[in-house]
């Protein structure tokens, strides 16, 4: 089962998608705030925790098997809550998913408060174009080139989801830290060696907090290593997949 990002739905997953394909049966999951997924306010963290676990589920019951997740940035704080709600995850894959180190933020809060205004002010495509930039962390070029792709239109239609998600944490005194230790499966982060430091920082916190976690850097890859080198992430997760318990 895959679980997209912030901005994304599940077309993210398009090119490794096929590759898991191969060896498994796969299915992307569009999380709420997208079609056909719909919305249902208020939102909250925990909302989407209990999505992936009646997803993860429903497939156990029509399968009769464990499920392996993988999830994207925020798609994998969504698949890690999951995780403690269900019995039937069999294994977690989380790609630079993990919450800031504590006493730290991936984005200044100045750049929070200017999503803000910008998605109080529905203006969407610069709403991503600074989340781009300024969060994930592309140089021009790049934002040019998710400008450019087809699946653009979407990314617009969703940015209203951007803001909640980017500010978004579990309730309780340590947030996901907390849920983390509660997730007994093994997880296996993902991290990209281009990528900030501060996502190679945020990774080690949550590692210490998972009760069987590992962390393997993919070199050269920023924050879509699916995209930038789906061979080698592919890979990593078919190597952590076939491992026994």
């Amino acid at each position: 089962m895959l679980v997209h990002g912030t901005t994304a739905d599940h077309t993210t997953f398009r090119v490794v998608g096929p590759r898991f394909a191969v060896h498994h049966t796969v299915v992307a999951v569009d999380r709420r705030g997208r079609e056909p997924s719909g919305d249902r306010p208020p939102y909250a963290i925990e909302r989407e925790f209990e999505d992936i676990a009646t997803v993860v589920d429903r497939l156990a019951a029509e399968t009769g098997t464990a499920v392996d997740v993988l999830g994207h940035s925020f798609g994998g704080r969504c698949a890690l809550g999951g995780a403690t709600l269900t019995p039937n995850v069999r294994r977690l894959v989380l790609y630079e998913s993990a919450p800031a180190p504590p006493g730290d933020t991936f984005e200044r809060p100045e750049v929070v408060e200017r999503l803000r205004r910008l998605d109080a002010a529905r203006e969407p495509e610069e709403l991503l174009r600074v989340f781009l930039a300024d969060v994930v962390g592309f140089d021009a070029a790049e934002v040019a080139a998710f400008e450019a792709a087809p699946y653009y239109p979407a990314r617009v239609a969703a940015a209203g989801t951007v803001v909640r998600e980017l500010t978004a944490d579990a309730a309780g005194r340590d947030g996901l830290l907390g849920v983390a230790r509660r997730v007994r499966i093994p997880v296996l982060q993902l991290v990209g060696g281009a990528s900030r430091p501060i996502f190679a920082e945020a990774a080690a916190h949550l590692d210490k907090a998972l009760p069987n976690g590992r962390i393997v850097a993919l070199p050269k890859q920023k924050h879509g290593a699916h995209h930038g080198d789906p061979d080698r992430f592919v890979a990593q997760v078919e190597r952590f997949l076939a491992e026994t318990d």
